[in-house]
């Protein structure tokens, strides 16, 4: 069988317009490298530290046999048997320090038909500015500035008698503790214990303390375990740093003597219900090789009220289970006095607090949201009408894409600490924060996908042409022959390229990024995605990005629209209901004191805000007064392509009097038979040009008017000059020399901006 023959070798094909080899087009790009740099932002984003993940379930399960162990001798010991279990014994002069913070009439029982404390303080409590305790372990002198000692001093050098004050100082390390000067206390009352805690008023309580400076960042979080005395209003408990959970066992030797037992009894039942709950559950390891850190003692009393105890519980009920009946006015909840001191790291704070009922906090979290949503869908709502409107390539062109990214930016931001927030708050207010989180999402997506748009519309306008290869005349026969063609070009070469096959990956993937400008935006917006994301958590670096972001939100629109000579084609509905919405939520977290997040007013806000109304008052003005009205007039003069110049006519003997073809419709572009008379007058004018210059003295005493009544009436009068004027606008010369009727390049680019023979970039015309 005969071998198949080879096809034969097809002959280059040739541009019947320039002669040239047709160069052959590109093959589309493989999508391989932007899947593959999708997954690497997909791990970036998602990756964790997942290794030595068996050993660390051994060691969970190691830790939990040894807290089983730990709970059957504590509840041995509170049933009275015999076990391994020895209460500490508690320390009078912890007693004593403590109660030098609190005021004789603090912790007692009020008459109920009179006074009263809240029972139930599931929530939240915020303080600003705690004073904290120097570092003990000596008598400090008296200064002059402090001529007597506090009240606690000597009690604190007691305290520190028998405390290994190197050990202390290993502890306490380099950290700035004075620097924290906000408090945050988040309360969750466990209401399953025994009915005989409930009858006595105690009830336990835990959470998380959180010791912060919004300034400089620096922070401090504590887990506590703590026992709240209902008819009292005090607070005793336990606090360790980090991820360390307190160690329950200790309580009943920290509370008062006559609340010993009940304490050890409660503190028996919600062991054994977390045990239960661990069992069931998947842990995520010990906390056996957590660093030597501080452990804090903590006491609080609340404020009593000026209700019946009847009426408050009443009003609590009503809370938690809301009917519409009325109740007296919620009364605040205060705490006179909060102290949390390490004895073994010789520091303590003293602050006094404020705290807000749970779920009057969800309904203030699902009311902002509501209100979020409201205003991100009057964003999306105009972000969606302004998109109508700039659908044409000659509107696009007019905008700046990167307005459009640093919103999408701070809506991604915006999206992300939502979701965050949702997450956090493991409640109701989760799902009402879906919906401005979701929100958020559609318009960072539509934005982004905007100023891509806009980003491929002008592109051309920041293409450079590379420089056309030398090209390689093939040789021709010395006698000519039957298959030269006169009048036409020699044929070139193609210039030799390399194998594509011989090129790495990483090369090919970097030469998609350098020549396809679209994945080039991918990505940095995605880089810049991922770094907002990664820092977000860090409050005052997102919060200085956010800033940025927000004063920057119409600068680039000024600038192209200045550089350009062009008004901005934004409408003003959208600029200022855009900086409307997005300055409401500014104002929300950084001027109302109390919000959600509890972020310290700023007062640079209304700097904010001026510099951003300053933004659209000048959009305004650019849109009424011109694009360049700011700028100096040695500046302010944009150079602009003139599609309208003086070309020669064609011989009046020729038989069709046309300029040519139109690219467009491919008609012929027809003569104005004036535009023949008027190039006759040119060449007049420009013989007696001297002449105009010596007749100039005899006009120095005319007035303007009739100078230039007599120069146009020399020459056809004004209505010649008009006519001369509309008759060059008849055609349009673009600056590749293709020419076009006016009204068929005014449709073409209305539609493209791209020259339709040629495919290079058109100016605005």
């Amino acid at each position: 069988m005969s071998a198949p023959s080879r096809p034969p070798p097809t002959a280059p094909t040739v541009d019947p317009e320039s002669g040239l080899p047709a160069v052959p087009t590109e093959r589309p790009r493989s999508s391989l490298s932007s899947f593959l740099f999708i997954t690497f932002i997909l791990f970036l984003l998602t990756s964790h530290n997942g290794g030595s993940e068996l050993m660390a379930q051994e060691r969970y399960r190691d830790a939990l046999q040894g807290f089983k162990w730990t709970y059957g001798n504590f509840s041995e010991w509170v049933e009275g048997r015999e076990s391994n279990f020895t209460l500490v014994k508690r320390d009078e002069r912890v007693d004593a320090f403590m109660n030098g913070f609190f005021s004789a009439d603090s912790g007692v029982e009020l008459d109920p038909e009179t006074e009263s404390y809240y029972s139930n303080v599931t929530g939240y409590v915020s303080a600003e500015s705690p004073e904290s305790l120097p570092p003990w372990g000596s008598t400090r002198p008296p200064s002059p500035a402090s001529p007597s000692l506090e009240p606690w001093e000597p009690l604190a050098t007691q305290l520190m008698a028998n405390v290994n004050l190197t050990s202390a100082q290993e502890r306490l390390g380099t950290y700035n503790w004075s620097s924290l000067d906000k408090l945050a206390w988040s309360l969750v009352e466990s209401r399953r214990g025994l009915e005989e805690g409930k009858d006595e008023g105690v009830v336990l309580v835990h959470g998380r303390i959180e010791l912060s400076n919004p300034i400089t960042g620096d922070e401090m979080r504590m887990n506590f375990e703590g026992v709240h005395f209902v008819r009292n209003g005090s607070f005793w408990g336990l606090a360790e740093q980090g991820d360390i959970q307190p160690d329950l066992t200790l309580l009943p030797s920290l509370v008062p003597p006559p609340y010993t037992n009940i304490t050890a009894r409660l503190v028996s039942s919600e062991l054994g219900e977390r045990i239960r709950k661990v069992e069931d559950s998947f842990g995520r390891g010990d906390e056996m090789d957590q660093p030597p850190s501080c452990s804090y003692i903590l006491r609080a009393d609340l404020k009593k009220t000026p209700h019946p105890l009847r009426a408050l519980e009443y009003l609590e009920e009503e809370i938690l289970n809301p009917t519409g009946v009325t109740t007296i006015k919620p009364p605040k909840i205060e705490f006179g006095n909060i102290v949390l001191v390490s004895v073994g790291c010789g520091i303590g704070w003293e602050v006094k607090g404020e705290g807000v009922r749970s779920r009057v906090w969800f309904r203030k979290v699902t009311t902002y949201a509501a209100s979020t949503a409201l205003i991100y869908l009057t964003l999306l709502l105009l972000l969606s009408r302004q998109m109508d409107r700039s659908r044409t390539p000659s509107a696009l062109g007019k905008l700046s894409r990167w307005g459009f990214l640093v919103g999408s930016l701070v809506d991604a931001v915006v999206f992300a600490g939502h979701i965050t927030f949702a997450i956090v708050a493991e409640g109701q207010p989760s799902l009402s924060l879906v919906a401005p989180a979701f929100l958020a999402c559609m318009l960072f997506v539509n934005e982004a996908q905007f100023a891509l748009l806009i980003h491929q519309i002008q592109a051309p306008e920041d293409a450079v042409t590379p420089p056309p290869a030398p090209p390689m005349p093939t040789p021709i026969p010395a006698g000519g022959g039957p298959g030269v063609v006169a009048g036409t070009l020699p044929s070139v070469a193609p210039a030799p390229g390399g194998n594509a096959n011989e090129r790495s990956f990483l090369r090919g993937y970097l030469n998609h990024m350098r020549t396809d400008p679209q994945a080039r935006l991918w990505l940095s917006l995605s880089i810049l995605v991922t770094f907002i994301i990664r820092t977000i958590i860090y409050p005052p670096l997102a919060l200085f990005l956010l800033a940025g972001m927000y004063a920057s939100m119409w600068v680039p629109q000024i600038v192209r629209s200045a550089r350009r000579g062009r008004e901005s084609g934004l409408g003003m509905e959208y600029v200022v209901g855009t900086t409307v919405g997005r300055l409401a939520v500014a104002f929300y977290f950084l001027w109302c004191p109390r919000n959600v997040l509890d972020v310290e007013p700023r007062g640079w806000v209304f700097l904010l805000a001026a510099f951003l109304l300053v933004q659209v008052l000048v959009l305004y003005l650019q849109q009424q007064l011109g694009p360049s009205f700011f700028m100096p007039k040695r500046w302010a003069q944009v150079p602009t392509y003139d599609y309208h110049p003086s070309i020669p006519l064609p011989d009046p003997e020729a038989p069709e009097q046309t300029l040519g073809d139109c690219s467009i419709c491919m008609d012929a572009i027809l003569i104005d038979p004036s535009s023949r008379r008027r190039s006759g007058d040119e060449k007049r004018r420009k013989s007696s040009s001297l002449q105009r210059r010596k007749s100039f003295s005899d006009h120095r005493g005319k007035s303007g008017g009739e100078v230039e009544a007599e120069r146009f009436g020399g020459h056809g009068g004004l209505l010649g000059a008009v006519s001369g004027n509309v008759g060059r606008k008849s055609y349009s010369l673009a600056p590749c020399h293709h020419l076009f009727h006016t009204e068929c390049l005014e449709r073409w680019l209305a539609i493209k901006n791209i020259c339709p023979q040629c495919r290079r970039p058109l100016p605005p015309l």
